[in-house]
């Protein structure tokens, strides 16, 4: 037998095996920029699901720069928010391509700009759309929402009906809307630390988000005019913001009800893992910074108690490390029959799209993988009145490069065109 140097053997092995892992890389590397590129020329592609079936993902409209938010009209019309301020619209399929006019003014920097616009419950009477955005003033920023009636192309009758007491140079801002069945109108706003990603452990910023005197780490339950309704949990508590629904949150990006228990459901990013699915309950406390899972961008502990604090209420999931979870949605369609009663989850950070079923055989809940290999950061999934799932992705995180589409997502032997 011959003898063989196991130094030498160990590093001929491990070059081999970085060889092929660098093999395998580059070529799923280039397989995803060939999927992404048929996706930007309007070409439909084909992806595994893990529940036996393929799905088609067919792409609705390209070029757009960070769209933020989709919004479905009686009509089948689809609003998309840009986040530099644009606002979109998609008819029969096709995007127009001159954005709807008269936008309010928006601070777009970094993650702020153009968040939500929504229509009224009632839009088919009034055509009120509700816009969420970063306001600027004084060098600083905070959320606001402008009422105004879609007319066409142009939005008319505009009305600033809210400016969220949340005013910080930088920091998360939230901006997620909806509309509840009693009419009334929740939103996120974000603790708005501009510390949270410098490596500091300064948290008297981000102790705002306990403070029941400003809006910021707030959700928000705001009446259609944007005043706080009478009967809102903090609404007679001395010192309290009235719009208050409930506090403690970092930076609330998904709102979605229950189709069953019409509970309302938050998605919720935190720092270096941490990241949240909750219930809201009305005038109950989330736990943020003073509970986390998470930890500081320097590698430290948020928190000292990360697990439990008497008083403030646990999430339903978290991970550990960070997806990144944008918008959430519960699937009711018809056109997955096995996806019913799923909870769809955008993740930012792990550029997927989560599945999480509930009640499973031997498990809580299971999570699977969706649209991994296109490498792209899902900001919005909505379930279209045809029962397709729609997406708004990006690439880039920041800048204005136009990588962001709109995706439709499909069973592989469905018909549609």
């Amino acid at each position: 037998m011959t003898w063989q140097d196991p130094v030498m053997t160990t590093q001929t092995h491990a070059a081999a095996a970085l060889a092929m892992v660098g093999a395998l890389l580059a070529s799923t590397n280039q397989a995803n920029q060939l999927t992404v590129d048929d996706l930007s020329n309007h070409k439909p592609v084909l992806l595994d699901a893990y529940t036996k079936r393929k799905i088609r993902v067919v792409p609705l409209a390209t070029g757009l720069v960070h769209p933020w938010n989709l919004s479905f009209l009686p009509d089948g019309a689809i609003l998309v928010t840009e986040r530099p301020g644009r606002l979109r619209i998609i008819r029969n399929g096709v995007l127009d391509p001159q954005p709807i006019s008269n936008v309010p003014a928006v601070v777009a920097r970094g993650t702020a700009g153009l968040f939500a616009a929504v229509p009224h419950p009632n839009f088919a009477q009034n055509g009120f759309v509700y816009l969420s955005y970063a306001k600027p003033g004084d060098g600083k920023s905070t959320v606001a929402i402008t009422r105004a009636r879609l007319d066409g192309q142009i939005l008319t009758d505009a009305v600033e009906i809210f400016v969220a007491d949340a005013w910080q140079g930088g920091g998360n801002h939230g901006g997620r809307m909806l509309f509840a069945r009693d009419g009334a109108l929740f939103l996120t706003i974000g603790d708005r630390d501009p510390r949270c990603c410098d490596g500091s452990n300064d948290n008297s910023l981000r102790m705002k988000a306990q403070d029941l005197g400003t809006h910021a780490g707030k959700t928000l339950r705001l009446k259609d005019d944007g005043t706080a309704p009478r009967d809102n949990p903090l609404a007679s508590t001395p010192g309290a913001k009235p719009e208050i629904f409930t506090y403690g949150h970092r930076s609330g990006i998904g709102l979605a009800f229950h189709p069953e228990t019409n509970e309302l459901w938050q998605s919720e990013i935190g720092p270096l893992g941490g990241d949240e699915l909750n219930i809201l309950l009305p005038g109950r406390n989330y736990g943020w910074p003073l509970v986390s899972l998470g930890r500081n961008y320097n590698g430290t502990l948020v928190s000292d108690e990360p697990w439990f604090r008497r008083g403030m209420e646990n999430p339903r999931i978290f991970w550990v490390p960070s997806i990144g979870p944008s918008a959430i949605a519960f699937y009711t369609g018809d056109k997955f029959p096995s996806w019913k009663g799923s909870l769809f989850v955008a993740a930012l950070t792990s550029r997927e799209l989560q599945r999480i079923t509930f009640n499973e055989p031997g498990q809580a809940e299971r999570r699977e993988r969706l649209l991994v290999p296109l490498g792209m950061r899902i900001r919005d999934v909505r379930q279209g009145p045809d029962g397709y799932l729609y997406l708004a992705t990006e690439v880039a995180m920041s800048g204005n490069v136009p990588d962001g589409m709109v995706l439709r997502i499909e069973p592989a032997d469905s018909s549609t065109p």
